[in-house]
């Protein structure tokens, strides 16, 4: 983010089933192959899953962020960000929160895929200290594209 970029607080809290709606939403307008709401059904349900949630000054959902994780590996499945409120702040501000939660669940890893071409992301995860460790060709559809996979380490305390 840009010195000049206005960081919008949002009050960050665990998923419940009436957020599923608005996370729906959110998911079909960011992502040209996204989940259906059963996904985020069906996750909820999962002692292994994660899901975080954004809430605007209003209450309104802006926002979500999905872990999942075993043993001391976690993904970061999902995250997105309703279009109004991008580019302030609300993916940093949901990504810190779960990666604090990854160190509080003791895993020593978190993997995610992003899009190549998604440069706003990259930056974020790169200022978080994600670093590349593999590729996956052709990974996302609409347009085709390949993955770059992302790993962060937990800090170690020395």
């Amino acid at each position: 983010m840009s010195a000049r970029a206005v960081i919008t607080p949002v009050t960050l809290r665990p998923a419940r089933t009436e957020d599923i709606r608005a996370m729906a939403e959110i998911e079909q307008r960011a992502f040209s192959d996204p989940w259906p709401a059963s996904a985020f059904s069906d996750l909820l349900a999962q002692a292994y899953a994660r899901l975080t949630v954004a809430l605007d000054a209003r209450s309104a959902l802006c926002g979500y962020c999905i872990l999942l994780h075993v043993l001391d590996e976690g993904e970061i499945a999902n995250i997105a960000v309703a279009l109004t409120g991008r580019r302030r702040g609300i993916a940093a501000q949901l990504l810190d929160e779960t990666l604090g939660a990854a160190v509080a669940l003791g895993l020593t890893a978190v993997f995610l895929e992003v899009r190549l071409s998604n440069d706003a992301a990259r930056e974020l995860y790169t200022s978080r200290g994600f670093a590349p460790v593999g590729r996956r060709p052709a990974y996302y559809r609409d347009p085709l594209e390949d993955a770059l996979v992302l790993r962060w380490e937990r800090p170690t305390s020395d």
